[in-house]
């Protein structure tokens, strides 16, 4: 019996370590997805062609979150209420963080992000008012308060390096007819 265990032996540690490097190879790509996007978005984001795509499309998810955010607000009393709402205010600081670092991308490798930026400069502002709204209910926000100070503080941020990106990213050359 001891005998038969023996010849196992191997079998199952080669079993075992072909399991492991299965596991840690598909590992990437599980890492891949970003934890606060649905299927469906984050195969929209890995679609795009390219940065402004992209970018727009984290400000699209982010006006999304929010819309949420204000549904929540508005039909109180459901269970975990909470709890969806962080995961909502976590979920939108995550899309306009990665927004902002598409942004900071897009200038650093001269990409044609202006679309993106004016969608940016559009939206972020109607997002940071309506948190804003939001942090000032006092002891009702309570719950939620540092993950909506961070939110804020994310939209900020978003703000700043827009602005700075819409100064460094120059349009292209106009080319002119020779006279």
């Amino acid at each position: 019996m001891i005998k038969a265990a023996m010849r196992a032996l191997p079998l199952m540690l080669a079993s075992f370590l072909c399991a492991a490097a299965l596991i840690s190879a598909a590992a990437p790509a599980f890492a891949q997805r970003k934890d606060y996007l649905s299927d469906a978005e984050a195969d929209k984001i890995r679609d795009a062609d390219t940065a402004s795509e992209r970018i727009k499309l984290f400000i699209s998810f982010a006006a999304d979150r929010i819309k949420k955010l204000q549904y929540e607000f508005a039909h109180p009393g459901e269970l975990r209420r909470d709890e969806k709402i962080n995961t909502l205010i976590n979920a939108y600081a995550g899309c306009v963080d990665d927004a902002s670092d598409l942004i900071q991308l897009g200038v650093e490798k001269q990409q044609d992000i202006r679309d993106a930026i004016k969608d940016m400069q559009t939206h972020a502002p109607e997002f940071l008012a309506y948190l804003k709204e939001i942090s000032a209910k006092g002891s009702a926000a309570a719950a939620y308060k540092d993950n909506l100070d961070d939110a804020i503080d994310a939209t900020n941020d978003a703000i700043r390096d827009t602005d700075e990106a819409s100064k460094e990213n120059a349009p292209p050359p106009v080319r002119r007819r020779p006279q």
